[in-house]
């Protein structure tokens, strides 16, 4: 199985560290793309790395992986309440996929209790801050190592 990672991440994502830090915390996204970087170098995973504000981004993204990636890791933020194409287009990836989120969504409004994505996710980490992106990208290899 390639050892290919695609790791995407949805709309606002560009502010981390800016937006809200008293739910995201203060890391940027280039902070939480050097960190998997340094990670998947260990793991000798190949990272592509990709932030959209733009649904149709996203899925092409996914479209893209169906012939490069071993595994998909996805914060899909807002998306992930709304986005029924983001999950047909993840059911048409066949390799492992872990959604990611920063905060516990579980404990904030009711609305972001129901994801799309988690009908199609091999794992759902969420409210470890963005240490949940690492955890993700362990999971992935783990689950791209099984024989």
């Amino acid at each position: 199985m390639s050892r290919i990672v695609y790791l995407l991440n949805g709309p606002n994502l560009n502010l981390l560290g800016k937006r809200q830090p008293e739910i995201y915390g203060h890391e940027t996204l280039a902070d939480v793309e050097r960190d998997c970087r340094a990670l998947c170098a260990e793991l000798k995973l190949d990272l592509r790395f990709f932030q959209s504000n733009r649904e149709y981004e996203l899925i092409d993204w996914i479209h893209e992986a169906r012939g490069a990636a071993g595994g998909i890791v996805i914060n899909p933020a807002a998306f992930t309440h709304t986005s029924v194409a983001l999950l047909d287009a993840l059911n048409a990836f066949d390799g492992p996929v872990i959604e990611v989120h920063i905060s516990n969504v579980h404990k904030r409004e009711s609305f972001r209790h129901h994801s799309y994505v988690s009908l199609r996710a091999e794992g759902v980490i969420a409210g470890c801050g963005v240490q949940g992106y690492q955890l993700a990208l362990r999971r992935i290899a783990a689950l791209i190592d099984k024989p």
